[in-house]
């Protein structure tokens, strides 16, 4: 399984979302100092009624909680897009 599966693959059993995108942006960064250690740069788009409730920072907080031990190597940088499903529905 590779890093961005993995990291899908971790937010869903958490987060048990309606729709869940995870891009593996890495290959923009090279040659990044960051990206120097192995660990990648990825965008998240998530959307899951786990969020319903939570302002914007503590769902943030949620989702670096869930993916704390990839964070201290696979996951360099973590962009993210974090909705709830009316969110969603509204974009539509």
């Amino acid at each position: 399984m590779d890093r961005r599966q993995h990291i899908e693959n971790k937010l869903s059993s958490e987060l048990k979302p309606v729709f869940i995108e995870v891009v593996d942006e890495s290959h923009l960064h090279a040659g990044h100092e960051g990206a120097k250690s192995g660990g990648g740069h990825f965008r998240a788009t998530i959307v899951s009624p786990e969020f319903e409730g939570l302002r914007s920072v503590a769902a943030q907080r949620l989702v670096f909680k869930i993916l704390r031990e990839e964070m201290t190597g696979m996951i360099h940088a973590l962009s993210l897009e974090l909705l709830t499903p009316a969110d969603w529905e509204a974009r539509s």
